[in-house]
């Protein structure tokens, strides 16, 4: 493996990218544009790494992040006239940052030197059955009007690790709880942690939240 891989990094501070999910992006900033611009005739790849709370008021600079994120592939790219861009980012796999590289005068954005974070080997399916049973199960108390699209829905014919980290995704959860999931080492760890989470959220509102208040987007 080379010693000296590099990413450009996309901090945001509401945004927690896992792999194997995709989610859509619109680049709008002078700086994320020219990244996006760079990474799209290069090897497309974008590190997506969150901003370490309560730094929101440095997010015109370089504001601090935390050192593990989520590289990603731009699977779709739609440039705008006005040079800004939508475009959909593949999660891939994890990467902690090791440092930076320093900026020159050119470049608008940042770039880290990081080293990719390896899975432990699967587990067995039958091994996490349980566990996806029970999120599953979870989540049709929260959505009881949607139990549908969990009980027959794709969910159920994923692989596990895509299983979790599609939930993990796509819940309603803030940035530091998910960049907790994305820091698990794991799939069943990220799993359990996900179950945790969800029965907090749960014991926390005390009821099954009601038809509208659905907290998946």
């Amino acid at each position: 493996m080379p010693g000296d891989l590099q990413i450009p990094l996309f901090p945001l501070d509401n945004v927690v990218l896992f792999p194997r999910v995709e989610v859509p992006l619109y680049v709008f900033e002078p700086r994320y544009r020219q990244l996006t611009a760079d990474a799209i005739a290069g090897d497309r790849r974008i590190g997506m790494v969150a901003v370490l709370p309560g730094s929101r008021d440095e997010m015109s600079g370089d504001p601090p992040v935390f050192p593990v994120g989520c590289a990603g592939e731009i699977s779709q790219a739609q440039p705008h006239q006005d040079g800004t861009y939508h475009i959909v980012l593949h999660g891939t796999h994890r990467f902690r940052i090791r440092d930076e590289v320093p900026k020159p005068a050119d470049r608008l954005y940042r770039i880290a030197r990081i080293e990719p974070l390896v899975e432990p080997a699967p587990e067995p399916p039958s091994e996490l059955e349980p566990i996806r049973d029970r999120v599953l199960e979870l989540m049709q108390r929260i959505l009881p009007d949607r139990a549908d699209r969990f009980v027959r829905g794709t969910f159920e014919q994923i692989d596990d690790a895509t299983f979790v980290d599609a939930f993990c995704q796509s819940l309603d959860f803030g940035t530091l709880e998910k960049q907790q999931l994305l820091e698990a080492n794991g799939v069943r760890a990220r799993a359990e942690q996900l179950v945790a989470l969800i029965e907090f959220r749960i014991a926390e509102h005390r009821v099954p939240r009601q038809p509208g208040s659905e907290s998946i987007h």
